[in-house]
């Protein structure tokens, strides 16, 4: 059940170039009871209005006339009072080579263009997850103890993962780029939990997972791999490496909450 007063309260800076879509998008908004919605027509033009005043969600296009929607998220995400931002991404462009950026940037969702209602209900359900903070985690399974590894080569999408963690009530963290640097302190950390990503360099996920279970004396931490992948073959192989959970990137504050609860209730 999404909660109806919060979703009314959302400020959101829609970006989108062309008229007739922005009054499209618009409206479904409106038809959700969201009535802040305000549009720009670049990139440039949004991000001086955040700094200004700082929405609750950007929701973009993918093309803009002077930047990606790529280009907007990484800026935001190097601002210190906009990197927490949520950001909904709007696109009718499929190629993974294209979208892979924005997904490692840490977005709360990827809308196809056109969308219906229910899809839009969902990725602002999304949303509303990723920015209230709940704390029945911690609170069922000693959370404000657990130490968390988190493994990315992507320092957006360390954020994001620290940011619906630390929702949760977890609040000790220790960051590696790589599968490499992660073994490197799990050798001498202990850990409660390790969330990596798959595809990385020097060392990717799986690898990761099969060195932890084989060869490293914590070879029975929770590992929950987030990850775009889609390629089946290597999902099934992260599967048998002997991996806790899987979540799709990006993840649902929900679900990664659902994963943990069976992962670490079973500690």
């Amino acid at each position: 059940m999404i909660d109806t007063a919060a979703l009314s309260s959302l400020v959101v800076f829609l970006v989108e170039p062309s008229a007739t879509q922005a009054k499209f998008i618009a409206a479904q908004f409106k038809g959700l009871g969201i009535d802040h919605v305000h549009v720009f027509g670049s990139g440039d033009g949004v991000l001086a209005a955040m700094r200004e005043s700082r929405p609750d969600l950007v929701v973009s296009a993918l093309y803009l006339p002077d930047m990606s929607g790529t280009d907007l998220v990484a800026a935001m995400r190097r601002e210190r009072e906009l990197e927490q931002v949520a950001f909904i991404l709007i696109s009718s462009e499929t190629r993974p080579q294209a979208l892979e950026p924005v997904r490692q940037a840490g977005v709360c969702g990827i809308l196809p263009k056109p969308f219906g209602g229910e899809q839009l209900l969902t990725a602002l359900r999304t949303t509303l997850d990723f920015l209230r903070k709940d704390n029945d985690l911690v609170r069922e399974v000693d959370g404000e103890n657990l130490r968390v590894l988190l493994v990315d080569d992507s320092p957006s999408a360390r954020k994001f993962m620290r940011r619906v963690l630390e929702n949760l009530g977890i609040d000790k963290f220790i960051e590696a780029e790589n599968g490499r640097e992660a073994v490197a302190i799990l050798a001498e950390t202990q850990v409660d939990l390790v969330v990596t990503d798959y595809n990385m360099p020097e060392m990717d996920g799986r690898e990761l997972v099969e060195y932890i279970r084989k060869q490293s004396w914590q070879n029975s931490v929770p590992v929950l791999m987030v990850t775009s992948e889609s390629n089946q073959g290597r999902l099934a192989a992260v599967q048998e490496s002997g991996v806790s959970g899987i979540c799709d990137k990006p993840f649902e504050p929900a679900v990664v909450k659902r994963l943990l609860w069976n992962m670490l209730g079973q500690r």
